[in-house]
C-alpha cells in the first residue's frame, strides 16, 4: 500500500494552528513513494475530495482539520479541492500548490536595501496561471516581517479566516509569501502576525496600494487599468530643468478645497480654476492614506495608497493626468520623518520595533506623539526610497516636497538634555537620516529626469540644495522659512513702526542665493489660531486687504519660486479649517475678487518675464535700487537676467500713505510700462498710480543714469518694465 508523504505530528498540529513557518512543506502536493500526497487544511469540513481532470480522490481527515489523499502517478497533476460543509459543496483551488512569486534576485535586492521597485514585489498583486483545468486567477501576497513566528492573510477571499491562508517564510529575507486563488480587485484584506511572545497582531499591509475608506482600516487589492494621456508633458519634462523655470505654486488640501469633490470631480473643477489663475504647479498636501483627517495627511499609515476618501488610485491618476494635459505640474507632500502609533499599522509591525528606531531616544517624536523611522536599517530605507519613486513613477508626480526635514537631521530636535543620544562622533547630527535623504534625492533625480525634490527645512543646515557628491543633501529646492517668518513679523507691525523693522525685509537678500529657495506662504501660517494672511495685517479691513496685495507682489518679485495656500488667492478672512473648506463666497465681494484677479495678472506677467525666474538662485538676477528707505517703508529693486534682455523694477510701499513724486533710479531711459499696480481699481484698490506708463528722465539717481518720479500707492506695489520688452 502506498504511504503518505511523511510529516511529523507536531508539524501537522503547528500547521493546523497557523503557526508553521513553512506550511507549503506540509500542505499541497508532494511526490512520495511513487504517488502524490495532497494535504489541505479545511477545518469543520464534512467531506473533502481531490479532483483532477480525469478522476476524483476522497480525502481522509488526518489531524485538526487537515485532510489527506493520495493521487496516482509520480508527477503532480492539476487539481482542485472539493469541500462539503453540510448541504453545500464548493470546488476550490489550492494556494499551496504554487511556487513562490518572489525570485531570488528580488529577495537579494530587498535584503541589500536596493530594490528600487519594491512595490512590484511586496504587497498584493494580481496574477494568473494557465492550467489544464482552466486558467487560475488570484493575488500574490508578500510582506516583510522578519521577527514573526508565522503570518497569515485573511480577507474577503477566504471569509476572513486566516487559518486557510498561512504564508511561507522565504528565509533570511524576512519575507512571507502566498498566492491565493480567487482573490481579486476590490477584495479587502489584512495580515495576522504571530509575534515571538505568542500574541497575534492584526495589521494592514504596509505596501498596500489601496485601502478602505477611513475609519475602516483594511487594505484593498487593486491594479491600475488607467491609460495615461500626458506623454507630451512627460517628454518635455524629461528634457527641461524645472529648477530654472517659472514656478508659481498653489498649495491644496484636496478634501477641503471644495468639500465633497472626488478626484475625478476635482479633475474638472480644480484644473479649470488653477489654469484660469495661471499657476504653473499645484502642491497637494499628503495624499497617502491616513486614519485621522485632522492630521491633513501628515500622519501616514499606508504610504503606497492614495487616500480612499476621494476615490480609487486610478481616479487620482486621472486627476494628475488632467493637470498635466492642462500644462500644470503636480507636487505632493511626502512624510518620511515619522508615522503614527496606530496598532493596526506600522508600529511594532511584527511585534518588534521594525520600521521604527528601536532606541527610545531616537524612535519616538516628542512633539507629535509619533514614531521615527529606523533610517539606519536597509529594508526601512528601501521602503521609503522606493516609496518616493512609487509616487514619481506610478502617478507621474513632478516633485516631492519632503516634510519636516529638520526633525530628521538633528538627534536633539525638540529634545532636552538627557533625551537624546549623540552620534558615533559625539555630534547631534543624525548620520543615518542624512544618508537616507541623500540616497532619496540622488535616486529620484537619477531614475526620473525632470522631477523636483523640495525640502521643508527650517534651520541653517548648510547644503540642503547642494549636490550629494559635495556633501549636500541633494534637494533641488528648499522652503525659505526665514523669509516667511521675517516678512510676516514685519507686516504684523503698524506701518508707523515698520521703519524700526526695515532690516527684517532686507535681511533675506543676505542669504537669498545660499540655497535654491521657494518662498512659502503655506497652510502652516493660517491655522491653529495664527489667523489668515489678511488678518495678520494691522489696520482696518481696507488696509489689511491692501497690505495682502502688496505682500503678494513682493513675494512674486523676490528671488525664489513662490507658493501660496488655497484661499489666500482671494484673501480669505478666516483661517483655514479643513472641516468646512474655503469661504468661496468672498468672491462675490469685488475687492476679494480683485485680489484673485491680481494674482492671475501677476502669474501672467511672471511667466512672460524671464527676469523674474531665470536667475532666481544667482546674484546676477537681482540688484538693489533702494534698500535703505525704512523711513518710507519702501523697497526698490531690479530683477534681471545677465544680458538685460529681460528686466523688471519692483517698488513696494508698505507704508499706509502714498508717496507722491517718489524718485526711482532706472538702468536706462525711454518709456517704462506700469505692468502691475496692486492699488488699481480693478484689483479693489484706490487707483493711485501713473496712468499706465512713465518716461525716464536723464537724471542720475540711486547710482543709475536715469530716473523717474512716481506716484507710489499706499500699501501697494508697482512693477515697471521697459517698453517693447
Amino acid at each position: 500500500m502506498t504511504e503518505y508523504y511523511p510529516v511529523e505530528p507536531s508539524d501537522l498540529t503547528t500547521v493546523a494552528r497557523g503557526l508553521h513557518h513553512d506550511p507549503h512543506s506540509v500542505l499541497g502536493a508532494h511526490v512520495y513513494d511513487g504517488a502524490v500526497t495532497i494535504r489541505t487544511l479545511r477545518p469543520l469540513a464534512d467531506a473533502v475530495e481531490i479532483v483532477t481532470s480525469t478522476a476524483s480522490y476522497p480525502a481522509t481527515h488526518e489531524c485538526d482539520g487537515i485532510w489527506v489523499a493520495i493521487v496516482e502517478g509520480s508527477t503532480i497533476p492539476d487539481y482542485r479541492i472539493q469541500v462539503t460543509y453540510g448541504d453545500t459543496t464548493s470546488v476550490l483551488d489550492d494556494p499551496y500548490r504554487f511556487l513562490p512569486t518572489l525570485g531570488e534576485m528580488d529577495q537579494y535586492l530587498i535584503g541589500e536595501g536596493r530594490h528600487e521597485e519594491l512595490w512590484t514585489v511586496l504587497g498584493a498583486h494580481l496574477k494568473s496561471y494557465p492550467s489544464e483545468m482552466g486558467e487560475v486567477h488570484g493575488a500574490a501576497f508578500a510582506v516583510w516581517a522578519p521577527s514573526a513566528r508565522s503570518v497569515r492573510v485573511k480577507g474577503d477571499f477566504n471569509s476572513w479566516n486566516g487559518q486557510l491562508s498561512a504564508m511561507r517564510s522565504l528565509g533570511a529575507s524576512g519575507i512571507w509569501e502566498i498566492f491565493v486563488p480567487g482573490a481579486e480587485i476590490g477584495h479587502r484584506y489584512k495580515y495576522e502576525i504571530a509575534s515571538r511572545d505568542g500574541s497575534w497582531l492584526e495589521k494592514a499591509d504596509p505596501m498596500a496600494q489601496a485601502t478602505e475608506v477611513p475609519p475602516s482600516t483594511a487594505s484593498v487589492i487593486t491594479a491600475s487599468q488607467y491609460t495615461w494621456g500626458d506623454t507630451e508633458w512627460l517628454e518635455r519634462r524629461a528634457e527641461t530643468d524645472p529648477h530654472s523655470g517659472p514656478m508659481s505654486v498653489y498649495e491644496v488640501h484636496l478634501a477641503s478645497w471644495r468639500q465633497g469633490l472626488s478626484y475625478r470631480e476635482l479633475a474638472t473643477e480644480l484644473v479649470e480654476y488653477v489654469k484660469e489663475m495661471g499657476f504653473t504647479h499645484v502642491e497637494f498636501m499628503p495624499v497617502a492614506e491616513h486614519p485621522f483627517g485632522g492630521s491633513w495627511g501628515y500622519q501616514v499609515t499606508s504610504y503606497y495608497a492614495p487616500t480612499a476618501r476621494l476615490g480609487v488610485p486610478d481616479d487620482f491618476r486621472y486627476l494628475v493626468d488632467k493637470l498635466h494635459q492642462a500644462g500644470i505640474g503636480v507636487l505632493v507632500d511626502w512624510v518620511p520623518a515619522h508615522f503614527p502609533r496606530d496598532a493596526w499599522a506600522l508600529a511594532r509591525f511584527d511585534g518588534t520595533p521594525l520600521y521604527e528606531d528601536p532606541d527610545p531616544l531616537r524612535g519616538e517624536h516628542p512633539d507629535w506623539g509619533t514614531m521615527v523611522f529606523n533610517f539606519g536599517r536597509r529594508e526601512v530605507r528601501n521602503f521609503l526610497v522606493a516609496n518616493a519613486l512609487y509616487w514619481l513613477q506610478e502617478f507621474h508626480i513632478d516633485g516631492l516636497r519632503v516634510d519636516a526635514v529638520a526633525s530628521m537631521l538633528y538627534l536633539d530636535y525638540s529634545r532636552k538634555d538627557g533625551q537624546w543620544r549623540p552620534n558615533a562622533h559625539g555630534g547631534r547630527e543624525n548620520l543615518e537620516a542624512i544618508s537616507f535623504l541623500q540616497e532619496t534625492t540622488a535616486t529620484a533625480y537619477r531614475k526620473v529626469p525632470g522631477v523636483i525634490m523640495i525640502a521643508e527645512e527650517s534651520t541653517a543646515w548648510p547644503g540642503i540644495t547642494a549636490p550629494t557628491n559635495v556633501g549636500g543633501l541633494g534637494f533641488g529646492l528648499k522652503w525659505n522659512m526665514g523669509w516667511m517668518n521675517d516678512t510676516l513679523r514685519y507686516l504684523s507691525e503698524l506701518p508707523i513702526n515698520r521703519r524700526y523693522h526695515h532690516g527684517e525685509l532686507t535681511f533675506s537678500l543676505i542669504y537669498a542665493f545660499s540655497e535654491q529657495f521657494v518662498l512659502p506662504l503655506s497652510h502652516d501660517e493660517v491655522v491653529h489660531g495664527k489667523g489668515s494672511i489678511m488678518r495678520k495685517m494691522p489696520g482696518d479691513w481696507w488696509q489689511q486687504i491692501a497690505g495682502t496685495r502688496a505682500l503678494y507682489a513682493y513675494q512674486w518679485s523676490h528671488p525664489g519660486k513662490q507658493l501660496i495656500f488655497m484661499g489666500q488667492e482671494f484673501a480669505q478672512e478666516a483661517e483655514w479649517n479643513e472641516s468646512r473648506g474655503l469661504d468661496w463666497w468672498h468672491l462675490d465681494n469685488p475687492t476679494h475678487a480683485g485680489v484673485a484677479k491680481m494674482i492671475t495678472r501677476m502669474n501672467e506677467i511672471y511667466k512672460e518675464t524671464p527676469a523674474l525666474w531665470e536667475e532666481d538662485f544667482s546674484h546676477e538676477g537681482f540688484e538693489w535700487i533702494e534698500a535703505g528707505d525704512g523711513d518710507h517703508n519702501t523697497l526698490v529693486y531690479l530683477r534681471k537676467n545677465p544680458d538685460f534682455s529681460s528686466h523688471l523694477v519692483s517698488i513696494v510701499n508698505f507704508a499706509g500713505v502714498p508717496h507722491e513724486g517718489y524718485r526711482v533710479g532706472l538702468p536706462h531711459g525711454g518709456e517704462w510700462i506700469e505692468v502691475l499696480n496692486t492699488d488699481a481699481e480693478e484689483y479693489g484698490g484706490s487707483g493711485v498710480g501713473n496712468l499706465g506708463s512713465v518716461i525716464a528722465e536723464e537724471i542720475p539717481w540711486q547710482g543709475r543714469p536715469f530716473s523717474v518720479r512716481l506716484r507710489v500707492p499706499p500699501l501697494g506695489a508697482l512693477w515697471l518694465v521697459p517698453d517693447g520688452q
